[in-house]
């Protein structure tokens, strides 16, 4: 019998350590997960920004006005900044292009520190109804 009691002191703890291991995965995983959503959020909204951007230079172009003005102003409103914006055709016939981005600070090494969207917008003569 002494052995059975050497056995059980041996043994004591370990379930401890083992719920201890668990718990830090499970934060592991979760402050994962929280990046990788925080990413996804910052990507939709970039993509979001980028768009009204472009429409409202668009917008802009089509009244007579400075289409890249138009779009910084939606994109700073936006909290994105502009890094191109370009207008291609003519005073009919034309798209604006614009490219932004947004600084995201997850705090996770290795990866990227901003995010990015590209989006046109422009009235075509020719085109629907």
């Amino acid at each position: 019998m002494p052995r059975r009691a050497e056995a059980r002191r041996e043994e004591r703890g370990g379930g401890t350590l083992l719920v201890a291991a668990g718990m830090v995965l499970v934060v592991v995983i979760g402050y994962a997960a929280a990046v990788v959503a925080g990413y996804v959020a910052a990507a939709h909204a970039v993509r979001g920004a980028a768009d009204l951007a472009a429409l409202s230079g668009a917008k802009a172009r089509e009244a007579g006005a400075d289409a890249c003005a138009a779009a910084g102003r939606i994109a700073s409103r936006n909290d994105v900044r502009i890094t191109t914006c370009r207008v291609a055709g003519d005073w009919m016939d034309f798209v604006v292009s614009v490219d932004v981005q947004r600084d995201v600070s997850i705090g996770w090494a290795g990866l990227p520190g901003v995010v990015r969207a590209t989006a046109h917008a422009g009235r075509l003569s020719g085109a629907g109804p």
